[in-house]
């Protein structure tokens, strides 16, 4: 990419200007890889190395795709402070966090139309999209393989609540328009979504030429995805958009709020139970209960609430114990390194 001169197409404001340490330039991290950053800004396209000062014990300071970064000469110095972050929790039997890509303005919740509605999928990634302080979207790709797609769209906007639902075909180029208008100049949005639903050929479409590499289709309509790293791209329009690797899993991350957000009804119920601490099961008077019984709440969208509360939960007493294991240790190295000074008196 050339150098790009204003750096409000990219997303800059000025008030970042004083996070800058001396001389250093900012610059938008396109792809990371191989301990090494593809970044943009003033000065052009580079390769710079990230500093080992920019991460931290959490795994959420380190540089994501879509952080604004201070460099001087090759080397990365700082991330500045984000104003959102998409973040789950690493694949596999740990509490570390992932940070998928920063200061977004909007998260595209992405999902096919090919086959039934995967409600109870769509419902997960909200919450985690609620809770990155970035606006979520669910975009509803291949349009074109559906039959009814009023009603299928109709039937994620009843369950999203409080978000737009649009859908959209990279076939025929339906709803692609309504995408764009998501993503007008300087602002950021990052698809996110399991393997196969399209998104990088939404990338495609949008961009107007081939710029992700996809897979074929399979015989169920579902397709074959290749991306294989995040990468920001900045469209003709002058958004910019984060396409991801399929995620095989999203784990929730230390935070109740998306959950509570991406299932506001629920929540609203629970405040007219009896008891404040209801368990929603046995006791009297309970509003959710009484909800599910005269059909106004199903009972599967029920139970996808509470086991997200109860993931929520067990992450934070994880990240918690992470926590103080880190200090733990921290005070252990600081005392013995006071032990092994030579000069220690005794």
């Amino acid at each position: 990419m050339h150098a790009v001169t204003d750096l409000s197409i990219l997303g800059w404001t000025p008030d970042r200007a004083i996070q800058l340490p001396p001389n250093c330039v900012p610059s938008r991290v396109l792809r990371v890889d191989r301990g090494r950053l593809s970044v943009l800004g003033a000065q052009g396209e580079a390769r710079v190395h990230p500093g080992a000062a920019l991460y931290d014990e959490a795994g959420t300071g380190g540089p994501a795709v879509g952080d604004w970064v201070a460099v001087r000469g090759e080397l990365a110095v700082a991330v500045l402070t984000r104003t959102s972050a998409f973040v789950r929790t690493s694949a596999g039997r740990t509490s570390a966090a992932q940070v998928v890509a920063a200061n977004l303005d909007t998260v595209l919740v992405v999902d096919s139309l090919a086959g039934e509605a995967r409600l109870r999928r769509v419902e997960r990634y909200l919450a985690v999209a609620w809770s990155s302080g970035a606006t979520p979207v669910v975009v509803l790709t291949k349009a074109d393989l559906c039959e009814d797609v009023a009603a299928a769209v109709e039937q994620v906007r009843e369950d999203a609540l409080g978000v737009e639902v649009v859908a959209a075909s990279s076939v025929t180029g339906e709803g692609l328009d309504a995408v764009r208008d998501l993503l007008p100049t300087g602002r950021t949005g990052a698809m996110v979504g399991p393997s196969g639903v399209g998104k990088s050929s939404l990338v495609n479409a949008l961009a107007g030429e081939t710029i992700v590499e996809t897979g074929g289709i399979r015989d169920d309509g579902r397709g074959r995805h290749t991306t294989t790293a995040r990468e920001l791209h900045l469209l003709p329009g002058g958004g910019l958009l984060v396409d991801t690797p399929g995620m095989r899993e999203l784990a929730l991350y230390d935070d109740h709020e998306g959950v509570d957000t991406a299932y506001a009804d629920l929540a609203l119920l629970a405040a007219d139970c009896r008891f404040r601490d209801c368990e929603h099961r046995t006791e009297p008077d309970c509003a959710v209960a009484a909800a599910i019984d005269d059909g106004r709440l199903d009972p599967a969208r029920y139970s996808a609430w509470r086991k997200l509360q109860a993931e929520a939960h067990r992450q934070l007493l994880r990240v918690d114990a992470r926590a103080r294991a880190a200090e733990k240790a921290r005070l252990r190295s600081f005392h013995r390194a006071i032990r092994e000074q030579p000069d220690r008196l005794r």
